[in-house]
C-alpha cells in the first residue's frame, strides 16, 4: 500500500509517523511545499524576539532523520498541484528543479494547513505574515533595521509578534478593527490584556482598521498615520482548500474541507487533517474552524488509526487555547459568554479573583477567572483566565471537566493537589464550583458588570461593603459605603427596594447578601465585585470617584 501525505508539520507528520508504527510494510510518501517538513510553528514569534536564539531549535525533524527512524520518503519543496481522485493520482512540481511528475496512491491524507488572511488594501504587498520558517526568516531580517512596527490584528499571533518585536527594542503598535483584543475572550477579560500591553509601552488602537500602507507608514480608517518601518498582518487564517476544491471534494459551511469522525473526506480514499478541515464543536455539534496544533496532531493519529483498521473515537473540539502576553497568561476553553448570547443560548457568568497559591506563602499572584454555565442544567459551557501565575492549570482542569461532562457545581468536589506553594486548600477551581452552587441553587443571585448602569437608573441602590479605606481608593459612582461588619447596625441607611452589593471580588458580597435577605431586603451580589467592574469597558471611560 502506498500512503501519500500532502503537507507536513503537525497533522501530516503525526499521520505519517503513526501510520508507520502501525503498518511497517506500507510505502509512505510525504510532500511538503516549504523547505521544512517538521517544525515548531508555535515557536516562530519567539525566534523573532530572540527568546529562541537558534533557528535549528525550531526544526523538530528533517527528511533524513525521518527516513532513518521511520523509513518515510519525505520530499520538501515538492508541491502537489493537481489531484485526480478517480485515478488516485497526484500531480507534483519539484520547486527546486522546476520539473513535474505524477504519483499514484492507495490512500491519501491532505494536510495543507491554512493560509494567512491578507486584506486587499493599497500597499499591502509590503506587509509580512508569520506561518512558516521562511516567513520568520523574512520577518527577522526585516526587523534588523526597523525602529517602528505596526502589527495589524490583535489576536493570539498578533500579540505574540507585538511582544517579541517590542522585546527587540522596536516601537510597536497594535491595530485591531474590533473593539477588543483577543476575540475569544469576553470584553471585561480582554481589558486585562489591553492594560498589560499599555503598561509595557505597546500602543493599541481599537475599533479602527487599516486603510492603506506606504513605504514608511500605515494609514488608519480614521485618517491617522502611524510610522511603520515594518508591518505584520495577523488578522487570521483561512483553510487552504484549493487542491481539495479543484478535485471536487466537499467543503463544509465554514469553508474548510468536510470530514467525518474518521477524518475521511467525501472521497473514502482521501482523508484530511489539521487547519484545513472543519471540526465538530463539542457544545452544539456545529462545524467550526480551530487552527490549533494539538487538534491537528490528534486528527493525524485518528486518520492513521482508521487507515490501519483500528477503532477510533469521535473527538469534537472544545477550543482550548493559551497565549503569553508579556507577564500575563491568557487562556480560554469552550464558548465565551458573548458567543453564547449571540447564539441565543442562556448563560450564567461567574467571576472570581483568586490567588495562584496560598496567600500567606510568598509569591502568590492574583488572577481573574470566568466560568460560563448553563443556568438550567449547570453544564459548563466555557471558561477564561487571565493572570501572572497558575492560570494554565486552572483552565486545563476546567477543560477536562467540560470534556467529562461535569456540572459546574461539581467543580467544588474535585480533589486537586494542594500545598501552600502550589494552591490553596480551596483551589480556585473549587471556588468556582462553590459560587456556581450558590447561584444555581438560588441561595443567592448576582448581577453582571454590564448591568450596573441600568440597575442604578432603575432605582437599585449600590451598597459597597468594603472598608472605608478601600472605598476611598476607588468605587462605583453613586454607591453607598457600609462595611460588611457594620451592615446589621446601619441597615436603616438602606432606603431602596432593591440593593446591589459591591465588594472587592465578590466574597464579602455573599455574606452581605445573606445578612440583608435575612433582614427582609432584596439584595443581589455584583459578580466578581469591584475588581471585575473596574476592569470592564463600562469603567474604562469613567474616572473613579
Amino acid at each position: 500500500m502506498r500512503a501519500l501525505i500532502i503537507g507536513g508539520v503537525a497533522g501530516g507528520m503525526s499521520a505519517a509517523a503513526r501510520l508507520r508504527r502501525l503498518l511497517d510494510d506500507a510505502e509512505i510518501v510525504v510532500l511538503e511545499k516549504s523547505g521544512h517538513v517538521s517544525y515548531a510553528n508555535c515557536g516562530l514569534p519567539y525566534y523573532v524576539g530572540g527568546v529562541i536564539k537558534d533557528e535549528d531549535d525550531l526544526l523538530l525533524q528533517t527528511p533524513d532523520s525521518l527516513y532513518q527512524r521511520f523509513r518515510l520518503d519525505v520530499r520538501v519543496r515538492h508541491e502537489a498541484t493537481t489531484l485526480d481522485t478517480a485515478r488516485k493520482r497526484v500531480g507534483v512540481r519539484d520547486l527546486d528543479h522546476d520539473t513535474t511528475y505524477e504519483l499514484d496512491y492507495d490512500v491519501l491524507v491532505l494536510s495543507p494547513g491554512a493560509q494567512a488572511v491578507v486584506p486587499p488594501i493599497p500597499g499591502v504587498e509590503r506587509a509580512l505574515v508569520l506561518r512558516t520558517v521562511e516567513d520568520v526568516e523574512r520577518l527577522s531580517d526585516a526587523a534588523l533595521d526597523a525602529t517602528t512596527a505596526v502589527v495589524v490584528g490583535g489576536g493570539f499571533v498578533g500579540l505574540e509578534v507585538a511582544e517579541n518585536l517590542h522585546r527587540r527594542g522596536i516601537d510597536t503598535t497594535v491595530v485591531e478593527a474590533t473593539e477588543q483584543l483577543l476575540g475569544p475572550l469576553d470584553p471585561e477579560m480582554a481589558e486585562h490584556v489591553l492594560a498589560e500591553l499599555v503598561r509595557h509601552g505597546v500602543a493599541v488602537y481599537l475599533g479602527t482598521g487599516v486603510e492603506a500602507l506606504d513605504a514608511h507608514a500605515v494609514t488608519l480608517a480614521n485618517g491617522e498615520r502611524l510610522g511603520a518601518d515594518l508591518v505584520v498582518v495577523a488578522i487570521g487564517v483561512r483553510p487552504e482548500v484549493h487542491l481539495a476544491r479543484a478535485a471536487g471534494l466537499a467543503l463544509g459551511p465554514r469553508g474548510g474541507i468536510a470530514v467525518d469522525e474518521f477524518q475521511r473526506t467525501s472521497d473514502p480514499a482521501v482523508y484530511a487533517v489539521g487547519d484545513a478541515v472543519e471540526k465538530s464543536d463539542a457544545l452544539d455539534g456545529s462545524a467550526t474552524l480551530v487552527p490549533l496544533a494539538n487538534i491537528a496532531n490528534r486528527q493525524g493519529r485518528v486518520a492513521a488509526d482508521h487507515i490501519a483498521g483500528r477503532p477510533v473515537r469521535p473527538r469534537p473540539a472544545i477550543g482550548t487555547a493559551i497565549v503569553k502576553v508579556f507577564d500575563l497568561t491568557v487562556a480560554v476553553t469552550g464558548w465565551s459568554e458573548k458567543r453564547l448570547r449571540a447564539a441565543g443560548r442562556p448563560a450564567q457568568a461567574i467571576h472570581t479573583h483568586p490567588s495562584s497559591h496560598a496567600g500567606y506563602y510568598p509569591g502568590a499572584k492574583g488572577m481573574a477567572l470566568k466560568l460560563v454555565v448553563d443556568p438550567s442544567s449547570g453544564a459548563i459551557l466555557g471558561a477564561q483566565g487571565v493572570g501572572r501565575d497558575g492560570v494554565d492549570k486552572r483552565i486545563d482542569v476546567i477543560a477536562t471537566a467540560l470534556r467529562a461532562g461535569l456540572r459546574a457545581e461539581e467543580l467544588a468536589d474535585l480533589e486537586l493537589a494542594y500545598a501552600p506553594p502550589f494552591s490553596s486548600a480551596k483551589d480556585p477551581v473549587n471556588m468556582l464550583g462553590y459560587v456556581a452552587e450558590n447561584v444555581l441553587s438560588g441561595l443567592g443571585s448576582t448581577a453582571q458588570w454590564d448591568e450596573v448602569a441600568d440597575l442604578q437608573s432603575e432605582g437599585s441602590l449600590l451598597v459597597d461593603v468594603r472598608t472605608a479605606r478601600e472605598y476611598a481608593r476607588g468605587h462605583i459612582p453613586g454607591s453607598l459605603n457600609i462595611p460588611v461588619d457594620e451592615l446589621r447596625e446601619r441597615v436603616g441607611e438602606i432606603d431602596a427596594a432593591e440593593v446591589l452589593i459591591v465588594c472587592q471580588v465578590g466574597v464579602r458580597g455573599w455574606t452581605a447578601v445573606r445578612i440583608l435577605r435575612a433582614l427582609g431586603i432584596d439584595a443581589r451580589n455584583l459578580d466578581g465585585g469591584f475588581e471585575t467592574w473596574s476592569r470592564s469597558p463600562a469603567a474604562r471611560s469613567l474616572e473613579f470617584a
